[in-house]
């Protein structure tokens, strides 16, 4: 059987599920284990780089029907169905007696990709279920395999083809696939998904967090043709300790496994050839004297790797990055990071986004502002959006969705964390712009926490040693004689690569001015990104500097943080909070919030509040001392 099964119990409620949980602890999560053993891995596998595929774009206009009370899937005793009553069987009625309480073609429409939330005024706050529907013909040869691909969907996705369920997928930003070669049909064939964001304390993120609940299918879907035996997987990029040298490897996937397999870079006039083994593995290594991909100067190469059955080619930029002490490395030379933190908002359209038109725009305003890094919080943002950083040479941390209190004792939630986590580093393996994989954001200390987390951080440094690991932590306060030092001492950090720090004096702590007498210290000899500060201002609302929500208390607040953030000897890196005003169901106050973080340098609208220019004059005043210094090295 090909397909991507993830077991979650269904169709019993996310309640239910945390109340036996808690009833019969012991026995049901040797039950979860057993059952689990499969219910987070890829039966089929990711495919690396579909754009360069022969693909067929399933995105446009689906049937939809909302389904708060989960009627296409449960009985009225919540039994699962499994006859015509059943959604994804898109049964019609045979005879003019016959009941069927459901009609794709009379439901309305949704546009995919999409979240439903912005698409319809009444599902703005929808949580729950939608039933989408498309149709398609599709005439495959012989010899060739087709794959069903997912962007993402948020939260959990059912997949059905032609009234049979391929699997299930948990993790809303995550790419996922269903081979479903031997399931298509020329024509006719019935494509639905059931999409469920409902949040729930055993999920990954869990159900508190401070960002809109987008729910649907958010990022593009396609149908991918291979041929029988093709090339499923590769990795391209410098060597962990390497400037120089460039080490891979590829992966196959078919019946012929065992192949040569050659690897060219055209321009850089190299070129090698591999055998793979029976698993159809190779791994292989290329001295090398490339011009490295770096903000300044974002080179890519064109990359192509043949088998004998199959070939593939992707634009890849190389790079190596390091730490050293208390300095980050770019290619071997210290840098410091002028970045800003971003969610995965759209600035052409109201909710989340997903296209390369998105990335270009706010990419853009980045590097308007003077970052050369981006923070993409708090969880992996769209395949776009990096490749899109690749190639406007914008230094990359992406995150995994571990925010605020998850189920650390869980190993059910342990297992998904560790999925969507290796599901997004398989995805952006050649992505030289993401330099940084960061575990967790803002997560309480304790015993549980801290092994749940060191398991993750395990994960990246065995998988991936060519990135940094880093998590957003919180500190701790001390107060003597007027004086403020804060201290980072969490002991997640003694994993880390580079820490990272969240703080809000002047906002939710302390006033603007406290961050003048406020000293940092760490227990730890690494660089630090402090990776959120700011405050809340709506724009186009003025007054004195001491006023909340005005322009000007946030600019004070950057002017005070900027001038503290200063006299840290082992920062380096930035990235404040947040670059866009951001929709939070969290933030209910009239006027000033109106279910939107006002903490954006730019408003939802794409007008540029003041603070904006007090942080753009502090980056181009540090691009300015680099240029400087870098002049006077060379003299």
């Amino acid at each position: 059987m090909s397909g991507n099964l993830n077991v979650r119990l269904k169709p019993i409620s996310p309640s239910t599920i945390r109340l036996e949980f808690r009833l019969r602890q012991q026995w049901l999560i040797a039950l979860l284990l057993l059952i689990a053993g499969t219910a987070f891995g890829q039966i089929a596998p990711l495919i690396q780089n579909i754009a360069a595929r022969h693909d067929t774009s399933l995105n446009g206009e689906w049937r939809v029907i909302v389904d708060p009370y989960d009627v296409g899937s449960i009985d009225y005793r919540a039994h699962p169905l499994k006859n015509n009553s059943a959604f994804y069987k898109n049964h019609k009625p045979q005879s003019p007696s016959e009941l069927v309480e459901y009609d794709f073609d009379t439901s309305g429409m949704l546009s995919v990709p999409g979240d439903w939330n912005t698409q319809r005024d009444s599902l703005l706050f929808y949580e729950g279920a939608i039933w989408y529907r498309q149709l398609f013909d599709y005439s495959l040869s012989a010899g060739r395999r087709l794959f069903l691909h997912f962007g993402a969907a948020n939260y959990l996705a059912s997949v059905y083809l032609n009234g049979e369920e391929l699997g299930r997928h948990e993790g809303g930003f995550t790419p996922f696939d269903f081979e479903i070669t031997g399931r298509v049909k020329p024509t006719g064939n019935v494509l639905v998904v059931l999409v469920d964001n409902r949040r729930g304390k055993d999920k990954v993120p869990t159900d508190n967090t401070d960002w809109w609940n987008y729910g649907g299918i958010t990022r593009p879907v396609t149908l991918v043709e291979v041929p029988e035996t093709f090339i499923q997987d590769y990795r391209v990029q410098l060597a962990s300790d390497s400037a120089q040298n460039i080490k891979g490897s590829v992966q196959l996937n078919g019946i012929r496994l065992q192949q040569k397999v050659t690897i060219r870079i055209p321009e850089a006039k190299l070129q090698q050839s591999v055998e793979t083994d029976a698993t159809g593995h190779a791994e292989f290594a290329l001295p090398s004297n490339l011009t490295l991909w770096s903000p300044e100067n974002p080179k890519l190469y064109k990359v192509e790797i043949a088998s004998d059955t199959d070939q593939v080619s992707e634009n890849i930029g190389f790079r190596s990055v390091q730490v050293r002490g208390q300095e980050i490395l770019l290619n071997g030379k210290p840098v410091f990071l002028r970045g800003v933190s971003l969610h995965e908002e759209s600035p052409l359209h109201p909710g989340r986004a997903w296209s390369s038109a998105d990335a270009r725009v706010l990419l853009t305003w980045a590097k308007e502002l003077g970052c050369n890094f981006v923070r993409l919080a708090h969880y992996p943002h769209s395949d776009n959006m990096v490749r899109m950083a690749d190639e406007m040479g914008v230094m990359v941390w992406e995150e995994s969705p571990i925010y605020w209190t998850i189920e650390w004792e869980n190993p059910i939630t342990l297992q998904n964390a560790e999925n969507q986590l290796r599901e997004a580093m398989q995805r952006d393996s050649n992505r030289a712009s993401v330099i940084i994989y960061s575990v967790a954001n803002e997560t309480p200390v304790s015993d549980a926490r801290n092994r749940f987390l060191r398991t993750l951080i395990q994960q990246v440094h065995t998988a991936d040693p060519t990135r940094l690991v880093s998590a957003a932590l919180e500190s701790h306060e001390a107060h003597q004689e007027g004086h403020a030092t804060i201290q980072i001492d969490d002991p997640i950090a003694a994993d880390l690569d580079v820490m990272g720090n969240n703080e809000y004096i002047g906002w939710y702590t302390h006033t603007p001015a406290d961050a003048d007498t406020t000293t940092w210290v760490s227990h730890y000899d690494k660089p630090l990104i402090m990776s959120e500060f700011g405050g809340d201002a709506l724009f186009g609302y003025h007054g004195d500097p001491q006023t909340r929500w005005t322009e000007e208390y946030q600019a004070n607040l950057y002017e005070h943080q900027i001038a503290m953030l200063k006299r840290i000897s082992f920062l380096r890196g930035t990235s404040p909070w947040v670059l866009k005003d951001f929709r939070s169901p969290r933030r209910t106050l009239p006027r000033f919030e109106d279910f939107f973080n006002r903490k954006g340098l730019i408003s939802d609208g794409g007008e540029r509040k003041k603070a904006f220019f007090v942080l753009q004059k502090f980056y181009q005043e540090l691009e300015t001392e680099k240029t400087n210094a870098g002049a006077a090295a060379g003299h």
